[in-house]
């Protein structure tokens, strides 16, 4: 079995009661949470390993062709 390293974006989130809420937008319903930003990044390592092995050979294989992933933020008005 041949193993290869992805590069994933995660997405990271202080919530109201200081938890750090973590996700990988990349992969439906990779998302963890922790008390500190460490133990939250650590917890989402072994989430995306989880998804990863559950998800279809093809979503695995288009995680290769991500060139860029960017951040916005996009202001409304409310």
């Amino acid at each position: 079995m041949v193993v290869k390293k992805v590069h994933l974006p995660v997405l990271v989130e202080k919530d109201e009661d200081g938890f750090y809420v973590v996700e990988c937008p990349l992969l439906q319903g990779c998302y963890t949470q922790g008390k500190t930003l460490d133990e939250a990044l650590k917890n989402i390592h072994e989430v995306i390993e989880m998804c990863l092995e559950e998800q279809k050979e093809e979503i695995v294989e288009h995680l290769d062709t991500v060139q860029e992933f960017s951040y916005h933020i996009v202001s409304a008005e409310i």
